[in-house]
């Protein structure tokens, strides 16, 4: 009698098909995508992978801040910063076109006390030992713990400070030298005669007079001046195609009676420049004092992503920076 495959020839392949897929399943096996090669795929291995990466999630959410603009009207003239509490009740503040979205490529931490006087900062671990670490600070009235925490955790940053409101730091520093200390603003004008008081200087004076080329991190809190005197700084890097000559920008944005249609093209010319942010933080404080207010004051920390800071490029790339053992 013949075989049940003899006679059904289709059986047996369907047969053998089974158990060969059977064995297959069940039998160990090395991946096609080995680990070596699955590692090809997880491009933020490095820090140009991780700023890419970074770049592409932020272009995204320009394109989102448009939908969102369209969304509530047909140009920025028809954003309110801050909506009214009234039908329609569109959802959203002037923040909300704003989000922090840049992933900062290194360790990310507040830097000083919590509350007033902290500051959020990207990678300050770069900054621990650089030879030639400089850091302008702006607007301190006394409250220091993040300019004292930034001496305290590095080996060579000196610290430049300005604020006309003020004759020194805080407590929290004591005069050494690597502590710098003026009497002085920060504007987009020149004033400092000897009949000028507050005496006013804008920052490539200082950069002259102190005979600086770079700073690591500048900090600015001037009380709405942001907004002329940051213009004034970036509009002439913006021309000549340079990059600004700092790596991290953190300043409180105090928007106060500020319309949408003024705040976008500033915003947009930080964009342009290269300043991408990396994290914000609404002052509550402020509102808590002030309620029933718009919540008009925030804090924006950016990453330069333009030229070879030491946030953006390895030691060897970046200026000022040799490798330190």
């Amino acid at each position: 009698m013949p075989a049940v495959w003899q006679r059904h020839p289709r059986y047996f392949l369907i047969v053998a098909l089974v158990l060969t897929t059977t064995f297959f399943l069940l039998s160990p096996y090395e991946s096609p995508l080995s680990t070596d090669s699955y590692a090809a795929y997880i491009r933020d291995s490095t820090l140009p992978a991780r700023l890419e990466r970074a770049e592409r999630v932020y272009q995204k959410v320009i394109a989102g801040r448009k939908d969102l603009i369209h969304r509530y009207g047909t140009s920025s003239r028809d954003i309110v910063m801050f909506p009214p509490d009234k039908d329609p009740w569109p959802a959203y503040t002037a923040w909300s076109f704003f989000p922090p979205s840049f992933d900062c490529p290194h360790e990310l931490e507040r830097i000083g006390a919590l509350g007033d006087g902290g500051k959020w900062a990207c990678g300050i671990s770069r900054l621990e030992h650089k030879p030639d670490c400089i850091i302008y600070t702006f607007g301190m009235n006394y409250e220091t713990t993040f300019e004292a925490e930034l001496l305290e955790r590095t080996r060579h940053c000196q610290v430049w400070g300005y604020d006309y409101r003020s004759n020194s730091f805080g407590s929290h520093i004591k005069p050494n030298y690597r502590t710098h200390f003026f009497s002085w603003g920060l504007a987009n004008f020149d004033s400092h005669e000897p009949h000028n008081n507050p005496k006013l200087y804008t920052l490539k004076t200082l950069l002259e007079i102190n005979k600086h080329d770079h700073i690591d991190l500048l900090k600015i809190d001037i009380e709405g001046w942001e907004f002329e005197t940051l213009s004034q700084i970036i509009q002439p890097y913006i021309l000549s195609g340079e990059p600004l000559p700092f790596g991290q920008l953190i300043v409180e944005i105090h928007a106060w009676d500020k319309k949408f249609e003024d705040f976008l093209p500033w915003w947009e010319m930080l964009e342009q420049a290269g300043l991408r942010p990396f994290m914000n933080e609404i002052n509550l404080v402020y509102q808590n004092y002030n309620r029933g207010k718009d919540t008009d004051l925030a804090e924006y920390s950016f990453i330069n992503v333009k030229g070879n800071n030491i946030f953006i490029s390895d030691p060897q790339g970046a200026p000022g920076y040799s490798d330190v053992t």
